[in-house]
Order: C-alpha cells, then structure tokens, then sequence
C-alpha cells in the first residue's frame, strides 16, 4: 500500500472514530455544514439523516417498517395549528415557535414543565416518497408516515432462474 492510500485510510479513520464519538456524546455536537456533509457522506445507508445535531433536544422516535417510515414527535400540550412540517427538497422539517408569554401573577412553587421552542429537519432518502407524507396528531403526540416509493422492493424476494 503506497504512502498516499496509507494517509487516506488514517484520515478515514480518525473522522470515523470522531463521528462515532459525536454519536455517542463524547465531543461537542456537530453543527457545520462541513460536518453535516462528512456524516452524511459516510452514512449513506441510513434513510434519514438529522441535519443539525444527532442527539436532539426534542423527543422524537424514527423507525421504519414494511409500509415506509415513521416519525414520532412528542407533543404534549401543542394544537395541530401551532406545529408546522414543511418539505424543501429531500428536507423533512417540523418547527414549534413558543410564543413570548409571560405570566407576572404567577408564583411558582415548581416549574418542570419545558415549553420550548423546537425546529429540525431530517434528510429523508429518495427510497420513501416524501411527497406522499401524511401527518395526524392525537393525544399530544404527532405522528409523520412517509411510504416507500414505488420503484423500492421492500421485501425479500426469491428469483427463479429459468
């Protein structure tokens, strides 16, 4: 192996170890474009990719199924009317802007409830047809269903060899 190809298999390394510990927390989160760019460049099997950071702030559970994938997003407390998903271009983005709401006659004796402000988008890949995404929210949990695209098999198949 010539020196060239060595340098470049360390390199590779050393962003896969750093972007290993980013998902574990172990450094800061990622928040560059750059950054953005070097994880999705090296992650191109996953069908979604967070775009701001990997552990967000927000509860939300993806998972996918044999019908297409699926976004949870707690929502407790929130109308359908204040939370907006929008589409731009492969960009699944759901958003909540808390209104600036102070309560002067208030005394609090305890105050647990976070009721913040939340905005984040997931790069979904061209397998799901994001332009058929449907969205319901019921009992304050928000629920996002991408299908799959027609062109996708999505389960295992056996050929026949003629």
């Amino acid at each position: 192996m010539g020196t060239y190809n060595k340098i470049i298999v360390k390199i590779n390394f050393r962003i896969m170890t750093y972007l290993k510990e980013i998902e574990n927390g172990l450094t800061p989160r990622i928040t560059s474009p750059f950054d953005i760019l070097a994880r999705n460049f090296f992650d191109l099997e996953s069908p979604f990719h967070p775009l701001h950071s990997i552990k967000l702030k927000h509860p939300v559970d993806v998972y996918e199924d044999d019908d297409g994938l699926h976004i949870e997003v707690a929502c407790t407390g929130l109308t359908k009317k204040e939370v907006n998903i929008n589409i731009e271009g492969d960009i699944l983005r759901v958003s909540y802007t808390k209104p600036n709401e102070t309560y002067e006659d208030r005394k609090y004796h305890y105050s647990g409830i976070a009721k913040r402000s939340f905005n984040f988008g997931y790069k979904v890949n061209n397998k799901f047809r994001l332009s058929e995404a449907d969205a319901k929210m019921e009992n304050g949990l928000l629920t996002i269903f991408i299908p799959y695209s027609p062109h996708v098999v999505t389960k295992p198949k056996t050929i026949t060899i003629k």
